[in-house]
C-alpha cells in the first residue's frame, strides 16, 4: 500500500507521534491526512501549517459512537479509507501501593486501559469495516493497512507503569490475532513499539531528567523524534509482506526499573 494517493486516518493525530505521522504522509503525497482527535486547536494549527490535504474530525477514542461518526465522515468526504494509524494514548505514573500502603486508584487503571487498549481496538475494528468496503477486484491487492502504537513499556515497564504497561502489552498481544482475523479481508496489521520519543508527554519532566533518560540509549544517545516514528510507519505501510509483527523503535534502549 503506497502512501501516495491514499486516504489516511490517524487517532491522536493533532500532536506528538500522531502529528509526526500526519506530516509524513502529507509529504509522501497522501490524498488526505485526517486527524481524529479531541484537540481542535492543535489540529487547526497543523492544518494551517500543511494545507488543504489535511483535515480534522472530532473523535474521543473512548466513544464508539464518535469513532463510528469520524470514520463515516472520512468515507463521505473521501470515498474510502486506506490506512488507519492508532496513536491516541495517555500515560500514568502510579505505584500499585503508595508509601503509606494505599492501593492504586482502580479508576485510573481503567481509564488508561480504556483509552490505550480498548480505544485502539475499537478504532481498529471500525476502520477494518470501512476498509473492507474498498473491495478491490484484484486478489493480489490489499484493502487496507492498520498500524497500532505500543511502547517499550510493554516489555520493560518501569516502577509506576503497571496500567500503562498493561495497556501497551495488550496492543502487542492483539497484533498477531488481528492480522489473522483480517487476512481474509486483505487487511494487514502491524504495531510499532517506540521507546523514548521526544513528544510533549516528556516536556513536563524538565531538561535535566530528559538528558539522563537520553543516556539510556545505546546509540544514538538521544531521544527519538516523531519524524523517525512516522518514517517507520510509512515503511511498514508500504512493505506489503509486513504483517502481524511488532517492531521496536528504541535506539537499543532497555529501560531500568526506574
Amino acid at each position: 500500500m503506497l502512501i501516495a494517493n491514499s486516504v489516511v486516518a490517524v487517532t491522536g493525530g493533532a500532536s506528538g507521534l500522531g502529528a509526526g505521522v500526519i506530516r509524513k504522509v502529507f509529504e509522501a503525497g497522501a490524498q488526505a491526512a485526517v486527524m481524529l482527535d479531541v484537540n481542535e486547536q492543535a489540529a487547526d494549527a497543523l492544518i494551517g501549517e500543511l494545507g488543504d490535504r489535511t483535515s480534522f474530525v472530532q473523535c474521543d477514542v473512548t466513544s464508539s459512537e464518535q469513532i463510528a461518526g469520524a470514520i463515516e465522515q472520512v468515507l463521505e468526504t473521501y470515498g474510502r479509507l486506506d490506512v488507519a494509524v492508532a496513536c491516541a494514548g495517555v500515560g500514568l505514573g502510579q505505584r500499585t501501593l503508595s508509601r503509606d500502603g494505599t492501593p492504586a486508584n482502580i479508576d485510573d487503571f481503567r481509564r488508561v486501559v480504556d483509552i490505550n487498549l480498548v480505544g485502539t481496538f475499537d478504532f481498529v475494528r471500525q476502520a477494518a469495516g470501512a476498509m473492507q468496503r474498498n473491495a478491490v477486484a484484484d486478489p493480489a491487492y490489499e484493502n487496507g493497512v492498520i498500524v497500532m502504537t505500543s511502547s517499550s513499556a510493554a516489555y520493560e515497564g518501569q516502577i509506576g507503569q503497571v496500567a500503562y504497561s498493561a495497556s501497551k502489552g495488550g496492543v502487542v498481544s492483539m497484533t498477531t490475532p488481528l492480522a489473522r482475523d483480517l487476512a481474509s479481508s486483505r487487511i494487514r496489521v502491524v504495531t510499532v513499539a517506540p521507546g523514548l520519543i521526544d513528544t510533549p508527554i516528556y516536556a513536563q519532566l524538565g531538561e535535566e531528567v530528559k538528558e539522563k533518560l537520553s543516556g539510556l540509549a545505546v546509540f544514538p544517545q538521544r531521544f527519538g523524534t516523531p519524524d523517525e516514528f512516522a518514517h517507520l510507519v510509512q515503511s511498514l505501510v508500504e512493505n506489503t509482506y509486513m504483517n502481524g509483527e511488532v517492531v521496536r523503535l528504541h535506539g537499543a534502549t532497555h529501560l531500568p526499573p526506574r
